[in-house]
């Protein structure tokens, strides 16, 4: 009894991180958003490993049906693959609304803890946080949840580094998950659904001033880059 628990362990294990490699996969093609293949190598930087560790789970991943594989090109989701990658996005978002709506935590500490939850919740239990949750169509970072039927709901926004100012706009979501540049761009209501405006931008990439409510405030670059914001 003890040896078959043991392998049950190693099979969810495997399972969980297959579902967690399928999910980065699909985050990167969607922000590529021409339809083409990720690299092997981009896939690892993606989850933090090495190479060949990620040639190792995309051969199983490819057998299981979830990807193709082409030399030289790299690697594509299946019709399977997408299916379960959006199922573990959308699993990750739901624990982290709920952690934040009903459970009462920040913003700036939900990410690692979503990702231990919905490794391992049912989407039945999903759904449950779902409701407890009153429905949202968003993550606290802003990021759109995926349906119980599969379906990415459309986001149209782009970089607040890439725009031209003067421009209003709304702060649509937010890409970093390190918890200090959450916390300060809270301090700022540089949060998703904040309507803000780009007052100027130094050039060469320099800093960008913003009017947020009745006070402006100049960021750098680099940080208006984890901010998509939408026009009004």
């Amino acid at each position: 009894m003890a040896n078959k628990s043991a392998d049950s362990i190693d099979i969810q294990l495997a399972s969980a991180k297959q579902q967690e490699y399928l999910a980065e996969a699909y985050r990167l093609l969607h922000y590529q958003r021409d339809g083409g293949y990720i690299t092997t190598s981009a896939l690892a930087d993606r989850v933090g490993v090495s190479s060949p560790a990620v040639a190792a789970i995309v051969q199983r991943l490819k057998e299981a049906g979830y990807v193709e594989h082409e030399k030289y090109k790299g690697i594509k989701l299946t019709k399977l693959g997408e299916r379960e990658a959006l199922m573990n996005i959308r699993r990750h978002r739901l624990s982290e609304i709920f952690l934040v709506k009903v459970m009462g935590f920040g913003w700036d500490e939900v990410h690692d803890e979503a990702d231990n939850i919905g490794a391992v919740i049912s989407d039945r239990i999903a759904g449950r946080m779902e409701e407890m949750a009153g429905y949202p169509k968003r993550c606290p970072h802003g990021e759109p949840i995926p349906t119980a039927d599969g379906v990415m709901p459309e986001v149209h926004d782009m970089p607040l580094s890439e725009v031209t100012p003067p421009k209003d706009l709304t702060v649509s979501r937010v890409t970093s998950h390190t918890p200090e540049v959450l916390r300060y761009l809270a301090t700022l209501n540089l949060v998703p659904g904040t309507p803000i405006k780009l007052l100027s931008r130094a050039p060469f990439n320099g800093p960008l001033r913003l009017k947020i409510g009745t006070q402006e405030q100049v960021i750098g670059n680099e940080l208006a880059s984890n901010i998509r914001v939408s026009v009004e």
